[in-house]
């Protein structure tokens, strides 16, 4: 398609949507003549199924629960009067708690005020707090610096106490988990309390909780005196739960405008609420989507935003978009193969990392361009009448025509300005996308059974853990680990024994190995290491 073809696509198939400060523009995106008039029955039952979502009805059949993060930000619309009711509370004592920490009317014991926030939370309880702090924070204005414990890796969460070091009287620990029985978080939290303890600081009046009611979270921090707790309602996923406490709270503890924030959604949920598709930006989205990957994934899609500020965009669309389609069975239970598989980095980092593989490489993909006019920082001219926002935005414009040219689709997401209110704006335009593309290809997008049965798995190579070295403590003769596992009663686990036995081993817990000429018929005993031993090796 020629210049003059490509400007009157866009022309036709721009939707600006002045009252959000955004635009769509599907105009590489190679849709056919009459696309979308052929896609509006499709489109209108998925429509209707977001409406009856947001009226109350169960959206995820599997756990018998309604699904209701747009009530977050619209309050009003609320099944029941009560229900509405609570997120007005939560989201005041938001407000009112975060003023008191930032104002220093409510300080820790053995600091004048709170000036850093340790988040422990795992997925979106820790994606989205980490895509607001970083999109929108600015390290001269922030009242808190935020830190995150969002794995179970203790290497890493050493080097955030080392990088807190004293500060850690002076930093609040928000602890989210709805169930509170997340290990990740868990773990998280006791690294963090023993770390208290050893520093002979109060934990508890240090701590706060985004939980459900009655979990066993909550029940700990009642019991302990925490300094507060927020709500994590059953009815909010975590990959869907930036407008609830669990982004909300950080957010303010940092100083950062919520309320934008959740004006800016509410907006994009109004307009994304629109019957009329070529006016619908999440309607459009989800029916370009359907387009590029055949409704069937076929198509992996690659977000570049060009702005530092949105680095973290495509980790967090990768969460929401993959954990919400890719799915084994349809809302019929027939098994099926869906999803969409999401990567990227930044503009324009990407011009020398992987944009040569998307303009000459396997074409199986489709670009996201998420673009903002207003540069920011400094106007300074690097060349007469041209600043480095400029530059950026004609590395944008030439990738996308680079690719074009090569017959490779890309759709365009613009914002005016980058602010609270328009971040929203952007969380909820996909929200909204993902729910009606799910509709499309008739999945459930609000409940993961994957993740849960990775949980599992993990919980059994644990026990299994226990076992082998309950076996080996009793053995009276170095074993392999085939001979640990058949000891185990898993006889057929050899291998995970082998690595269970390898990492206890490389961490001197207590299990040393005896070397044999091919490494998986090591033999292993329990003992020390030799002090003239400087690593896991015997013999």
């Amino acid at each position: 398609m020629d210049s003059q073809a490509l400007w009157r696509s866009y022309r036709d198939l721009l939707c600006h949507r002045e009252e959000l400060g955004l635009r769509l523009d599907l105009s590489r995106m190679g849709l056919p003549e009459g696309y979308l008039e052929e896609m509006r029955p499709a489109m209108t039952r998925a429509l209707e199924a977001m409406d009856a979502l947001e009226a109350g009805a169960i959206a995820n059949p599997d756990e018998g629960r309604q699904v209701g993060h747009y009530w977050l930000r619209s309050p009003e619309r609320a099944p029941r009067g009560s229900l509405g009711e609570s997120i007005r509370e939560m989201q005041a004592r938001v407000r009112d708690f975060a003023a008191e920490l930032r104002s220093g009317r409510r300080k820790p014991p053995r600091a004048p005020r709170f000036t850093d926030v340790l988040l422990i939370g795992i997925g979106g309880s820790a994606l989205g707090p980490q895509l607001l702090a970083d999109a929108l924070g600015d390290p001269d204005r922030d009242a808190t610096t935020l830190h995150f414990f969002d794995n179970t890796d203790p290497d890493g969460m050493a080097r955030v106490l080392a990088t807190l070091g004293d500060r850690l009287a002076a930093t609040l620990i928000l602890v989210i988990s709805k169930s509170g029985g997340t290990a990740e978080t868990r773990n998280g939290m006791l690294v963090a309390r023993t770390a208290c303890e050893r520093a002979h600081l109060d934990f508890p009046a240090q701590a706060v909780a985004i939980t459900g009611q009655d979990s066993e979270l909550d029940r700990r921090a009642r019991e302990e005196g925490w300094l507060a707790r927020f709500p994590m309602w059953s009815w909010v996923g975590g990959r869907t739960s930036v407008t609830s406490a669990v982004g909300l709270l950080p957010a303010a503890l940092q100083g950062l405008d919520i309320d934008g924030l959740l004006e800016g959604a509410a907006a994009c949920d109004e307009v994304t609420r629109d019957g009329r598709i070529s006016r619908n930006p999440a309607a459009l989205l989800a029916l370009a989507w359907f387009h590029a990957t055949g409704g069937r994934g076929a198509r992996d899609m690659v977000v570049l935003p060009y702005r530092d500020r949105l680095l973290l965009m495509s980790r967090y669309l990768q969460q929401l978009i993959m954990e919400s389609l890719g799915k084994g069975t349809d809302l019929d239970g027939r098994p099926i193969a869906q999803g969409i598989a999401v990567y990227g980095n930044k503009g324009s980092t990407d011009q020398h990392a992987y944009v040569q593989q998307l303009r000459e490489g396997v074409d199986n993909f489709f670009v996201t361009f998420i673009e903002v006019l207003e540069d920011g920082g400094t106007a300074l001219e690097v060349e007469p009448g041209i600043t480095s926002g400029d530059f950026l935005r004609g590395f944008l414009l030439g990738t996308r025509q680079a690719l074009a040219e090569n017959g490779r689709p890309s759709l365009t997401v613009t914002l005016d300005r980058l602010d609270a209110r328009s971040l929203g704006t952007l969380i909820a335009l996909y929200e909204r996308a993902v729910g009606l593309y799910a509709s499309l290809i008739h999945v459930n997008a609000y409940h993961q059974p994957g993740v849960e049965a990775g949980k599992k798995a993990a919980a059994a190579v644990l026990d299994l853990q226990r076992r082998a070295v309950a076996s080996l403590t009793q053995a009276s003769a170095p074993m392999t680990a085939d001979e640990v596992a058949a000891a185990a009663g898993s006889p057929e686990a050899g291998e995970t024994v082998f690595h269970i036995l390898e990492g206890l081993a490389a961490n001197r817990r207590g299990i040393r190995r005896l070397d044999a000429e091919n490494l998986t018929d090591s033999r292993y005993i329990v003992g020390p290491q030799p002090n003239n031993q400087p690593n896991n090796h015997g013999s």
